[in-house]
């Protein structure tokens, strides 16, 4: 009863920030921002569905306290329950769900920096200075494909289920937002995942506009990258195993 209630707090905040994308994409192809009067607005409504967002995961985090707790105390009488939390163990780290260091990239990405007014160039088109969903989609996918083990976006860990969406100049990642610079970290072989950022061309394409109007893009190799784990809601309808 105690992991229903967590779903009955957190499923409506969710469906909520997700019913706010879908209303408005729409609006938005092949990865641009969204520009014009309606920003405020929605900018407002996203806001609102994040501080409801925060309050449902203190709730969630401090349910899964108490479930944690029965948990341990069944397992001690119950063989069946100490089996199921040793799988669920061995699970986490493939579901993301534990911390990680390693070896790997950090990848940093911002706007072109506006004048002293505060304003972009009158000549130079607003959406050649803004870093797009199409941008971040393109450095994360390339880093995949240069065999990340673990990647995230500023604090979050990304999953199986996470979705990287753009409201404005704005990055809405489970049910949070964040603004520029992006900070993007990938563990795994250093020289493989700069190599696959050399080669997608989403990417070469970002580094010629930050070449030419001053956007932002840093690629820097420390000597361990953390990764957090992932605390979000992990229910799935329906999935199936990939095979390897």
């Amino acid at each position: 009863m105690r992991r229903l209630d967590g779903w009955r707090v957190a499923a409506p905040v969710m469906c909520l920030v997700a019913g706010l994308i879908f209303a408005v994409s729409h609006n938005v192809a092949d990865g641009h921002d969204l520009r014009g009067g309606r920003n405020t607005e929605l900018h407002g409504l996203v806001r609102d569905a994040e501080g409801r967002v925060h309050e449902a995961e203190a709730a969630l985090g401090r349910l899964r306290t108490d479930l944690e707790a029965l948990e341990r105390g069944a397992a001690s009488s119950d063989e069946r329950v100490g089996k199921a939390r040793g799988t669920a163990a061995n699970l986490a780290n493939p579901a993301g769900l534990n911390p990680l260091r390693g070896t790997g990239l950090v990848v940093t990405i911002s706007d072109a920096p506006r004048g002293p007014d505060g304003r972009y160039p009158a000549d130079v088109p607003v959406d050649a200075l803004v870093v797009h969903q199409k941008d971040l989609q393109s450095l994360l996918n390339a880093l995949w494909a240069g065999g990340a083990e673990a990647l995230a976006v500023a604090d979050q860990r990304l999953v199986s289920t996470s979705a990287v969406r753009c409201i404005g100049n704005t990055l809405l990642l489970h049910g949070r937002t964040y603004s520029p610079p992006y900070v993007i970290s990938a563990i795994g072989d250093p020289d493989k995942l700069n190599s696959a950022l050399d080669a997608a061309e989403g990417v070469r394409i970002f580094r010629q506009y930050a070449q030419s109007y001053g956007l932002g893009y840093r690629v820097q190799r420390p000597d361990v990258v953390r990764v957090p784990g992932y605390g979000g809601a992990l229910r799935l309808d329906k999935a199936q195993e990939v095979p390897r």
